[in-house]
């Protein structure tokens, strides 16, 4: 029997399965309209407002040697802090994954913690500890090592903050992973490396850029944990978000603007390159070999 003749030989009362959502027109439209308010509106009076500078002002606001500096910090600060979360970050969800140990609990609510912190508490906490009176900075300052109020401490600042999106993003990754296969490749004589890198490791990238992309687009628009430890020294440890808000403050909307814009082009051109990455590698992990 056909397709035709089976729908055909349907009783004529029977009604397609009724879904708990709206047809998709209607959600799409609500879906549409929702990103609208949030996401599209906000976004487009940001462009607007610097559609009011010439291209002379507009390219005197983003490339002043003040602004250059904050973006070469801002940017590198958050790249290094989301590395170090790529790679500690699976440490962690691996531990709290595949061992049983006491306390194991605590130590996956600590994770959430950077979540429920406020990030100006943050902020304090860590320059309490890393200043030169402070716990570590009393040690490490002797030593000739400054954490606070240097780039350095910017650092430690974002890799608090990003951490959970790498630990929560790679973690159900690694529960819902088939141990066969590790055990196959074991018992195929493979090393724990080989194992690893051939078998676990493919299956969870797409997860660890996911992660990566999450904890250095969080880190990008930091402001609260960073603003008390970075010094906030011209040139130095000053972060493009502070540059904004000083904008802001001398009443320079079209130059906050401006240089907002230039963060957010970047941020999504680098989004886009990992959306990009993950696409591949999801493409490559499911071609026969």
């Amino acid at each position: 029997m056909t397709t035709a003749t089976a729908v055909a030989a349907a009783p004529a009362g029977r009604r397609a399965p009724k879904r708990v959502l709206p047809g998709f027109g209607l959600s799409l439209g609500y879906t549409l309209f929702y990103l609208s308010i949030i996401v599209l509106i906000p976004l487009s009076a940001l462009i607007f407002k610097t559609f009011t500078l010439t291209w002379e002002q507009f390219w005197a606001a983003i490339s002043a040697p003040r602004v250059m500096a904050s973006y070469r910090l801002t940017f590198g600060a958050s790249f290094l802090a989301a590395l170090v979360n790529l790679v500690f970050g699976l440490l962690i969800a691996w531990v709290l994954v595949r061992y049983k140990f006491p306390g194991k609990k605590i130590v996956d609510a600590l994770v959430d913690l950077p979540f429920a912190l406020p990030t100006a508490v943050a902020g304090i906490s860590l320059t309490a500890l890393l200043a030169g009176n402070g716990w570590v900075g009393s040690i490490l300052e002797p030593l000739g090592i400054q954490l606070a109020f240097k780039p350095a401490g910017i650092v430690i600042a974002l890799i608090f903050i990003g951490l959970p999106f790498v630990v929560r993003t790679v973690q159900p990754v690694l529960e819902d992973a088939e141990k066969e296969l590790e055990e196959a490749a074991t018992c195929l004589g493979a090393t724990r490396l080989q194992t690893f890198t051939k078998v676990i490791l493919p299956s969870i990238t797409p997860a660890l850029l996911t992660g990566f992309a999450m904890a250095f687009a969080r880190a990008v628009g930091e402001y609260g944990s960073v603003i008390f430890i970075a010094g906030n020294m011209p040139m130095v440890s000053e972060i493009t978000p502070l540059i904004i808000i000083g904008k802001l403050e001398q009443y320079d909307y079209a130059g906050a603007t401006a240089v907002a814009v230039v963060m957010l082009v970047i941020s999504f051109i680098l989004l886009l390159i990992i959306n990009a990455l993950q696409a591949w590698q999801r493409r490559h992990a499911g071609a026969p070999a």
